[in-house]
Protein backbone atom coordinates (compact mmCIF):
# COMPACT_ATOMS: atom_id res chain seq x y z
CA UNK A 1 0.00 0.00 0.00
CA UNK A 2 1.17 3.52 -0.80
CA UNK A 3 0.02 6.53 1.20
CA UNK A 4 0.35 10.04 -0.21
CA UNK A 5 0.63 12.17 2.93
CA UNK A 6 0.51 15.94 3.25
CA UNK A 7 3.33 16.92 5.62
CA UNK A 8 1.91 20.37 6.32
CA UNK A 9 3.55 23.76 5.67
CA UNK A 10 6.66 23.32 7.82
CA UNK A 11 5.93 23.23 11.54
CA UNK A 12 6.16 19.50 12.37
CA UNK A 13 3.18 19.85 14.72
CA UNK A 14 0.98 20.79 11.76
CA UNK A 15 0.92 17.36 10.16
CA UNK A 16 -2.45 15.68 10.73
CA UNK A 17 -2.82 12.97 13.38
CA UNK A 18 -3.53 10.44 10.63
CA UNK A 19 -0.59 11.64 8.57
CA UNK A 20 1.84 11.32 11.47
CA UNK A 21 0.56 7.83 12.24
CA UNK A 22 1.18 6.76 8.65
CA UNK A 23 4.69 8.24 8.71
CA UNK A 24 5.53 6.56 12.01
CA UNK A 25 4.29 3.17 10.75
CA UNK A 26 5.90 3.33 7.29
CA UNK A 27 8.50 0.84 6.09
CA UNK A 28 9.57 3.17 3.27
CA UNK A 29 9.32 6.98 3.11
CA UNK A 30 9.89 9.01 -0.05
CA UNK A 31 9.85 12.67 0.90
CA UNK A 32 10.16 15.94 -0.99
CA UNK A 33 13.48 16.89 0.58
CA UNK A 34 13.65 20.39 -0.83
CA UNK A 35 10.45 21.41 0.97
CA UNK A 36 9.39 18.96 3.69
CA UNK A 37 10.70 19.58 7.21
CA UNK A 38 12.64 16.39 8.11
CA UNK A 39 11.46 16.73 11.73
CA UNK A 40 8.13 15.34 10.50
CA UNK A 41 9.90 11.97 10.24
CA UNK A 42 11.59 12.14 13.65
CA UNK A 43 9.55 9.26 15.10
CA UNK A 44 9.80 6.90 12.15
CA UNK A 45 10.78 3.27 12.67
CA UNK A 46 14.53 2.67 12.96
CA UNK A 47 14.45 0.22 10.08
CA UNK A 48 12.45 2.57 7.82
CA UNK A 49 14.13 3.31 4.50
CA UNK A 50 14.12 7.01 3.57
CA UNK A 51 14.51 8.40 0.05
CA UNK A 52 14.82 12.07 -0.88
CA UNK A 53 12.81 12.68 -4.06
CA UNK A 54 14.66 15.95 -4.72
CA UNK A 55 17.36 13.77 -6.28
CA UNK A 56 15.00 11.34 -8.01
CA UNK A 57 13.03 11.16 -11.24
CA UNK A 58 9.42 10.00 -11.38
CA UNK A 59 10.61 6.65 -12.70
CA UNK A 60 13.00 6.22 -9.77
CA UNK A 61 10.26 7.09 -7.29
CA UNK A 62 7.98 4.50 -8.88
CA UNK A 63 10.72 1.88 -8.81
CA UNK A 64 11.05 2.34 -5.04
CA UNK A 65 7.29 2.04 -4.61
CA UNK A 66 7.12 -1.07 -6.80
CA UNK A 67 10.00 -2.78 -4.96
CA UNK A 68 8.42 -2.00 -1.57
CA UNK A 69 5.11 -3.40 -2.74
CA UNK A 70 6.75 -6.59 -3.95
CA UNK A 71 8.33 -6.98 -0.51
CA UNK A 72 5.02 -6.41 1.28
CA UNK A 73 6.09 -3.07 2.72
CA UNK A 74 4.06 0.09 3.33
CA UNK A 75 5.26 3.21 1.54
CA UNK A 76 4.57 6.82 2.49
CA UNK A 77 5.05 9.43 -0.22
CA UNK A 78 5.47 12.58 1.82
CA UNK A 79 4.60 15.84 0.10
CA UNK A 80 4.78 19.39 1.43
CA UNK A 81 1.58 21.16 2.48
CA UNK A 82 -1.39 19.39 0.94
CA UNK A 83 -0.45 17.16 -1.99
CA UNK A 84 -3.43 18.31 -4.08
CA UNK A 85 -1.77 21.69 -4.75
CA UNK A 86 1.25 21.60 -7.07
CA UNK A 87 2.10 18.15 -5.70
CA UNK A 88 2.55 16.30 -9.01
CA UNK A 89 0.66 13.35 -7.54
CA UNK A 90 -1.72 12.63 -10.41
CA UNK A 91 1.07 11.23 -12.57
CA UNK A 92 2.13 9.01 -9.66
CA UNK A 93 -1.41 7.78 -9.02
CA UNK A 94 -1.94 7.04 -12.71
CA UNK A 95 1.26 5.00 -12.76
CA UNK A 96 0.23 3.09 -9.63
CA UNK A 97 -3.14 2.35 -11.24
CA UNK A 98 -1.32 0.88 -14.22
CA UNK A 99 0.83 -1.23 -11.90
CA UNK A 100 -2.15 -2.40 -9.88
CA UNK A 101 -0.79 -0.92 -6.65
CA UNK A 102 -3.33 0.41 -4.15
CA UNK A 103 -2.92 3.88 -2.67
CA UNK A 104 -4.66 6.40 -0.46
CA UNK A 105 -4.32 10.17 -0.05
CA UNK A 106 -4.07 11.76 3.40
CA UNK A 107 -4.63 15.54 3.13
CA UNK A 108 -2.46 18.09 4.89
CA UNK A 109 -2.41 21.74 5.93
CA UNK A 110 -1.45 23.81 2.89
CA UNK A 111 1.13 26.57 3.13
CA UNK A 112 -1.50 29.08 2.02
CA UNK A 113 -3.31 28.29 5.27
CA UNK A 114 -0.04 28.60 7.16
CA UNK A 115 0.59 31.99 5.55
CA UNK A 116 -2.85 33.24 6.60
CA UNK A 117 -2.15 32.11 10.17
CA UNK A 118 1.22 33.87 10.13
CA UNK A 119 -0.44 37.10 8.98
CA UNK A 120 -3.43 36.63 11.34
CA UNK A 121 -5.54 37.02 8.25
CA UNK A 122 -8.94 35.96 6.94
CA UNK A 123 -8.93 35.56 3.17
CA UNK A 124 -12.69 36.01 2.77
CA UNK A 125 -13.95 39.21 4.38
CA UNK A 126 -17.63 40.12 3.71
CA UNK A 127 -17.97 43.02 1.23
CA UNK A 128 -14.21 42.94 0.50
CA UNK A 129 -13.56 39.51 -1.01
CA UNK A 130 -15.46 36.24 -0.98
CA UNK A 131 -13.17 34.32 -3.32
CA UNK A 132 -9.55 33.21 -3.28
CA UNK A 133 -7.57 32.61 -6.47
CA UNK A 134 -4.70 30.17 -5.94
CA UNK A 135 -2.33 30.31 -8.88
CA UNK A 136 1.27 30.75 -10.00
CA UNK A 137 3.36 32.62 -12.51
CA UNK A 138 4.30 30.74 -15.65
CA UNK A 139 7.85 29.42 -15.44
CA UNK A 140 9.29 26.16 -16.72
CA UNK A 141 5.78 24.81 -16.18
CA UNK A 142 3.48 26.86 -18.44
CA UNK A 143 0.14 28.29 -17.34
CA UNK A 144 -2.86 28.23 -19.72
CA UNK A 145 -3.49 31.67 -21.22
CA UNK A 146 -7.02 31.73 -19.80
CA UNK A 147 -5.43 31.45 -16.33
CA UNK A 148 -2.89 34.23 -16.72
CA UNK A 149 -2.19 36.55 -13.78
CA UNK A 150 -3.49 39.44 -15.85
CA UNK A 151 -6.77 37.62 -16.46
CA UNK A 152 -7.31 36.72 -12.80
CA UNK A 153 -6.35 40.23 -11.67
CA UNK A 154 -9.43 41.63 -13.40
CA UNK A 155 -11.57 40.12 -10.65
CA UNK A 156 -9.87 42.17 -7.91
CA UNK A 157 -10.31 39.32 -5.46
CA UNK A 158 -7.86 37.80 -2.99
CA UNK A 159 -4.98 36.11 -4.77
CA UNK A 160 -2.43 33.65 -3.37
CA UNK A 161 0.57 32.91 -5.57
CA UNK A 162 2.75 29.85 -5.25
CA UNK A 163 6.11 29.27 -6.96
CA UNK A 164 6.47 32.91 -8.00
CA UNK A 165 8.96 34.45 -5.55
CA UNK A 166 11.68 34.57 -8.19
CA UNK A 167 9.49 36.39 -10.71
CA UNK A 168 8.22 39.33 -8.67
CA UNK A 169 9.10 42.07 -11.14
CA UNK A 170 7.05 40.44 -13.87
CA UNK A 171 4.33 39.49 -11.38
CA UNK A 172 3.97 43.10 -10.27
CA UNK A 173 3.55 44.28 -13.85
CA UNK A 174 1.00 41.58 -14.66
CA UNK A 175 -1.08 42.32 -11.56
CA UNK A 176 -1.22 46.01 -12.41
CA UNK A 177 -1.92 45.34 -16.10
CA UNK A 178 -4.87 43.23 -15.01
CA UNK A 179 -6.36 45.99 -12.88
CA UNK A 180 -4.88 45.95 -9.38
CA UNK A 181 -3.95 49.54 -8.41
CA UNK A 182 -0.23 49.94 -7.64
CA UNK A 183 -0.98 50.61 -3.96
CA UNK A 184 -2.96 47.37 -3.52
CA UNK A 185 -1.69 45.70 -0.34
CA UNK A 186 0.48 42.62 -0.79
CA UNK A 187 2.36 40.29 1.53
CA UNK A 188 5.39 38.06 1.12
CA UNK A 189 5.51 35.14 3.54
CA UNK A 190 8.77 33.20 3.55
CA UNK A 191 8.65 29.61 4.87
CA UNK A 192 5.32 29.98 6.64
CA UNK A 193 5.20 28.21 10.05
CA UNK A 194 8.92 27.28 9.98
CA UNK A 195 11.22 28.63 12.72
CA UNK A 196 12.83 30.92 10.13
CA UNK A 197 9.47 32.29 8.94
CA UNK A 198 9.53 35.86 7.68
CA UNK A 199 6.53 37.97 6.69
CA UNK A 200 6.55 41.36 5.03
CA UNK A 201 3.68 43.67 4.09
CA UNK A 202 4.16 45.82 1.01
CA UNK A 203 2.22 46.87 -2.09
CA UNK A 204 1.78 45.37 -5.54
CA UNK A 205 4.20 47.85 -7.09
CA UNK A 206 6.93 47.23 -4.49
CA UNK A 207 6.99 43.42 -4.45
CA UNK A 208 10.34 43.03 -6.18
CA UNK A 209 12.23 45.65 -4.20
CA UNK A 210 10.75 44.41 -0.92
CA UNK A 211 11.83 40.83 -1.55
CA UNK A 212 15.31 42.00 -2.60
CA UNK A 213 15.65 44.08 0.56
CA UNK A 214 14.59 41.15 2.74
CA UNK A 215 16.78 38.64 0.89
CA UNK A 216 13.80 36.49 -0.16
CA UNK A 217 14.31 34.61 -3.42
CA UNK A 218 12.27 31.40 -3.07
CA UNK A 219 10.06 29.31 -0.74
CA UNK A 220 7.65 32.19 -0.26
CA UNK A 221 3.98 32.81 -0.91
CA UNK A 222 2.63 36.08 -2.27
CA UNK A 223 -0.76 37.29 -1.06
CA UNK A 224 -2.52 40.14 -2.84
CA UNK A 225 -5.73 41.96 -1.97
CA UNK A 226 -7.54 44.52 0.15
CA UNK A 227 -8.20 41.87 2.79
CA UNK A 228 -4.67 42.65 4.03
CA UNK A 229 -5.93 46.03 5.26
CA UNK A 230 -8.29 44.25 7.67
CA UNK A 231 -10.79 47.10 7.66
CA UNK A 232 -14.03 48.35 6.08
CA UNK A 233 -15.54 44.88 5.96
CA UNK A 234 -19.07 43.91 6.97
CA UNK A 235 -19.84 41.94 10.08
CA UNK A 236 -20.68 38.25 9.58
CA UNK A 237 -24.42 37.66 9.23
CA UNK A 238 -24.03 34.25 10.85
CA UNK A 239 -23.25 35.81 14.25
CA UNK A 240 -25.40 38.93 13.91
CA UNK A 241 -27.98 39.02 16.77
CA UNK A 242 -30.67 40.31 14.41
CA UNK A 243 -30.54 37.20 12.22
CA UNK A 244 -31.99 33.73 12.76
CA UNK A 245 -29.96 30.64 12.10
CA UNK A 246 -30.77 26.95 12.23
CA UNK A 247 -29.65 26.95 15.87
CA UNK A 248 -30.47 30.42 17.21
CA UNK A 249 -33.38 32.87 17.16
CA UNK A 250 -32.77 36.57 16.64
CA UNK A 251 -32.59 38.70 19.80
CA UNK A 252 -35.64 40.79 18.92
CA UNK A 253 -37.75 37.71 18.34
CA UNK A 254 -38.28 38.61 14.70
CA UNK A 255 -37.47 36.10 12.05
CA UNK A 256 -34.45 37.39 10.17
CA UNK A 257 -32.38 36.02 7.37
CA UNK A 258 -31.82 32.29 7.75
CA UNK A 259 -28.25 31.19 7.22
CA UNK A 260 -27.21 27.62 7.82
CA UNK A 261 -23.66 27.56 6.56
Amino acid sequence: MVYFVGAGPGDPDLITVKGKRKVDEADVIIYAGSLVNPQVMADRKKECQVFNSAYMTLEEVLDVMKKAEEEGKTTVRLHTGDPCLYGAIQEQMDALDALGISYEVCPGVSSFCGAAAALQLEYTLPSISQSVVITRMAGRTPVPERESIRSFAQHQTTMVLFLSAGLLGQLSLELQAGGYPPDTPAAIVYKATWEEEKKVICTVDSLEETAAREGIQKTALIIVGRILEKKNYERSRLYDPSFDTEYRRSKDGQKGMRKEH
